[in-house]
């Protein structure tokens, strides 16, 4: 295997850093005003970010130059531990709510996120099941219900927390493994209608899920409530404009957009840098997404393929997400945008995922 190792893609390796980059400027603009608010240091939440991207950036090195066939011992390890921890994570005491959801472990304003490491854990399991030689996904009962189920009961603790937006992405590049892997459209079909059922049920269980969508069809209902997030993206992304207002001259990050430096950090980026700004993110991430899909196709063996799709998968449906719910076309989630939003968690296991991804572009024929 090491005889066939090459360097990783560039064009892969240019994007990840020029996306982190334009997030590091992009996190100091959005959040100065509320880390001078709040903190007294207009670096405040630029500095933590920093912090979390050096880590990032020593975890992706060592994923991308370890051999990715030895990550195959810690597939299952790696899922008990994702397990545990989210189990942990509903514990009073040891599970911390922040926004509403009990999705932290940690002290003080330092912490972890065990949904996010279950994405990371789900996708790497997945890679190993499904790409036994002697697996067969097309057997509906012992072939596609398995990983189902496995996906499932790790949505639903996800769900208890809650947190539909990450339990969301985490579904959506599991089942897009399930279905590269493949299974069978009629079972996948019905599955899915299945599924719209439950999710409109998960919908009608909270209430403040409900105000989302009924927000997301006319925030106007509702412009101090439910609608007030949506609308106040709008106006920060409607005045950008082509160019932008420039760099630091958002005015919808004073206390406008709630938490400027996260979910929402696509709409300041759009206010300040404009479509043109906006258009140079979205290729960036379509550059990263082909070259990610151009080695899972490249890859010698089905482990390093279907590991490699649920990495790319994980990115796309978190970014179509992000900038979906800041453009008004997707009711709000609470998701960040992947290497560009203010996050410890996200961000560390982000470049994580993309260093073995990178990993894998060595090994592409």
């Amino acid at each position: 295997m090491n005889k066939s190792r090459h360097a990783p893609d560039i064009w892969l390796l240019l994007p990840i850093l020029a996306l982190l980059a334009i997030g590091m400027v992009m996190v100091y603009s959005a959040g100065s005003v509320l880390g001078f608010r709040n903190y007294g240091d207009s670096f405040y939440f630029v500095k933590r970010q920093m912090l979390f991207a050096g880590l990032g950036l020593i975890a992706m090195f060592i994923t991308a130059n370890t051999a990715y066939p030895v990550l195959k011992r810690f597939a299952r390890p790696a899922l008990i531990v994702c397990f545990i921890l989210l189990l942990l994570v509903l514990v009073p005491g040891i599970g911390v709510v922040r926004g509403g959801a009990r999705s932290w472990i940690g002290i003080s304003s330092f912490g972890i996120q065990p949904s996010e490491f279950m994405k990371m854990g789900m996708i790497l399991f997945l890679a190993k099941w499904l790409g036994t030689d002697e697996y067969d996904i097309s057997s509906f009962t012992r072939g596609l219900l398995p990983p189902l189920a496995l996906i499932g009961s790790a949505f639903a603790l996800i769900m208890l927390q809650p947190d539909l937006g990450t339990g969301t992405v985490m579904f959506g590049a599991a089942l897009m493994m399930v279905f590269t892997a493949g299974a069978r459209m009629k079972h996948l079909l019905a599955l899915g209608a299945l599924g719209l059922a439950g999710f409109a049920g998960l919908i009608a269980a909270a209430p403040y899920r409900l105000q989302r969508i009924t927000a997301f069809l006319d925030p106007w209902s509702d412009p101090l409530g439910a609608g007030y997030q949506i609308i106040q993206s709008l106006y920060a992304v409607g005045p950008g404009g082509l160019g932008g207002l420039g760099f630091g001259m958002s005015r919808q990050k004073y206390s406008y957009v709630p938490e400027p430096q996260t979910d929402f950090i696509f709409s300041i980026l759009a206010e300040e840098l404009g479509f043109i700004g906006g258009l140079a993110v979205l290729l960036l991430f379509l550059l990263l997404i082909w070259r990610g899909m151009k080695v899972a196709m490249s890859l010698p063996d089905r482990f390093g393929s279907y590991l490699a799709v649920g990495i790319v998968c994980m990115v796309a449906v978190q970014v179509v997400i992000n900038i979906g719910v800041v453009i008004g076309l997707i009711p709000v989630t609470g998701i960040t945008l992947p290497l560009i939003s203010y996050g410890g968690s996200s961000l560390t296991l982000m470049l994580t995922a993309l260093g073995i991804l990178l990993n894998l572009s060595r090994y592409a024929r």
